[in-house]
């Protein structure tokens, strides 16, 4: 009985020993990945962080866990790229016009050409990057790519029309400068975190970016009107670590490629909406005034702003590349997805 015993024990601590030696015994062995990204977390570039991440974990079945960095706390946002690439990160969402002329392909999509939402013109991007096999995305695995919604112009006072933008000082970021100026307005560049000071204290007299930020940084308590212009969007690129790509298993992967277009979808959608969301907001809590240009200054602003098209066009082709046809790529994809989403 005693040896009977004493073997007994003997096996099942074998077994135990043959067990913690062998992880892939009855489960998957556990991924834990990091993921890098500089706005703050309610924004909506973290907010689709977020989204991914758990959707990773869900699809896996547990076996990643991404642990997610907003706010810049791993990597600051113009390191994001180059910190993915050399393993400061496993996953990295950036924004390309961040780094001017690195990142060309995707500057077609962020020329301003009137894109009326996210979702339009995040799938252009993903489709004009596919298409074009960027050679600045190679050391890369990219995951997704989307943009922000269009830019539009938000004013302590009114503007109705281009005339009241003549002269007006408005807080811009990037190479969105140079479009503000040929339209008569005055750039000045400043982070975000001044512009509430700036347009309180009268150094600005409004700001051009996508219209969440009503709501988000409580813009429209100091810009209680809008104009409608669409002028441009900003892209940004999610990417990961070539050599972490490369160890991953196939099932992963899949899970991973599968969620690509899927996941530059639903951000649209959601930034969208969520603009919907916080111009209404806006209405309700500050009285949030909407204005539209007159049509034929619309049908103007394209011819007004061609300069930077052709500028753009020159860039890219001394790089090597066929900016003329890049951008009637870029054009032919919007107009599909534009007709695509106003259904």
């Amino acid at each position: 009985m005693r040896n009977k015993t004493a073997f007994i024990i003997a096996a099942f601590f074998g077994m135990s020993l043959f067990l913690a030696a062998s992880p892939q015994v009855g489960f998957a062995k556990e991924i834990k990945l990091t993921y890098a990204n500089f706005p703050p977390a309610p924004t909506f570039p973290c907010v689709q962080m977020e989204r991914w991440a758990k959707e990773v974990e869900k699809r896996t079945k547990g076996q990643v866990k991404v642990q997610t960095f907003p706010g810049g706390t791993l990597l600051p946002a113009k390191n994001i790229f180059d910190g993915v690439m050399a393993g400061t990160a496993d996953i990295g969402n950036f924004a390309m016009s961040y780094q001017p002329g690195r990142f060309i392909i995707s500057e077609a999509v962020d020329l301003p050409i009137g894109f009326s939402s996210a979702r339009s013109a995040s799938l252009t991007l993903l489709d004009l990057i596919d298409k074009y096999k960027a050679k600045e995305f190679e050391n890369t695995k990219i995951l997704t790519l989307f943009t922000c919604p269009p830019a539009n112009i938000m004013t302590k006072t009114p503007v109705k029309s281009l005339a009241d933008l003549k002269g007006m000082e408005l807080r811009v970021s990037g190479t969105a400068s140079e479009i503000i100026k040929l339209l008569g307005g005055i750039p000045v560049a400043m982070p975000q975190s001044d512009t509430p000071e700036a347009l309180q204290k009268g150094v600005v007299k409004g700001h051009v970016s996508s219209m969440e930020v009503l709501k988000d940084f409580n813009y429209a308590a100091y810009t209680p009107n809008a104009t409608i212009a669409n002028l441009w969007v900003v892209s940004f690129g999610v990417v990961m670590n070539k050599d972490k790509w490369a160890s991953l298993p196939q099932d992963v992967k899949k899970v991973f490629d599968d969620m690509r277009r899927e996941q530059a979808l639903w951000t649209g959608k959601y930034v969208d909406d969520h603009v919907l969301e916080s111009l209404e907001w806006s209405k309700q809590k500050y009285n949030l005034q909407i204005h539209q240009l007159p049509q034929n200054e619309k049908a103007q602003i394209p011819k007004t702003l061609a300069p930077m098209i052709d500028s753009y066009i020159k860039k890219v082709n001394a790089a090597g590349l066929p900016g003329d046809q890049i951008v009637k790529d870029t054009l032919a994809l919007k107009d599909k997805y534009e007709k695509e989403f106003s259904k």
